[in-house]
């Protein structure tokens, strides 16, 4: 379930910044849907790139909200904590006496 909503949420995250981008820009140099003609007027191109902007950012926070909610449930109360070890492996360390470093006992 979650793998799948992931996809989709990939999907839409991509669509939205393909649309945000091909929207005329007011300011500069950030649309690349500053030209005329094709098959559209400017008008119900524009029209068309808002409405799109606002369905894929609308399905974007719907979906963000969902991935939270299975998450959480998914884990069913656990944290990251919770798997690791209470106490870390300590290894004796020894001292050279001659050299003064110190080494790994032998394993054996």
């Amino acid at each position: 379930m979650m793998t799948v909503l992931l996809i989709i949420q990939l999907l839409v995250s991509a669509g939205l910044v393909g649309v945000v981008l091909m929207q005329r820009s007011d300011g500069g140099a950030l649309g690349i849907g500053g030209g005329g003609g094709g098959m559209m007027s400017s008008r119900g191109a524009a029209s068309i790139l808002t409405r799109s902007t606002t369905f894929l950012g609308a399905a974007f926070f719907i979906l963000s909200i969902v991935l939270a909610i299975v998450a959480g449930v998914d884990a069913q109360g656990q944290s990251v904590f919770d798997t690791v070890e209470e106490e870390a492996p300590v290894l004796d360390l020894t001292i050279d006496q001659e050299n003064q470093t110190p080494t790994l006992p032998d394993e054996g």
